[in-house]
């Protein structure tokens, strides 16, 4: 299994709603590793590791588990993973 890199950059009101809690939670259903956190201008960041799939899915999940009505915008890139995660933290 090739594993690859997502970033997300989630933009609407993401910050204060229990966002960050809810995607590590989400997370934990998924066999990936990665980070999210709070950004000064609003936004909350996300950089996952995993394969594509898992990767597309856990990207679903987040909407689906009742994440998405704070969603606004969404920016999306991918990469090669690093291998930098242990596990899937909250960066505070």
């Amino acid at each position: 299994m090739e594993r690859i890199r997502l970033s997300i950059w989630y933009a609407g009101r993401v910050q204060g709603v229990g966002f960050r809690f809810t995607t590590k939670q989400v997370a934990m259903g998924f066999d990936l590793t990665g980070t999210v956190k709070n950004l000064a201008d609003g936004r909350v960041e996300l950089v996952a590791e995993g394969a594509k799939e898992e990767l597309e899915e856990f990207r679903s999940a987040i909407r689906a588990a009742g994440l998405e009505r704070f969603i606004k915008d969404e920016v999306t890139a991918w990469g090669p993973a690093t291998g930098e995660f242990r596990g899937f933290e909250i960066i505070r």
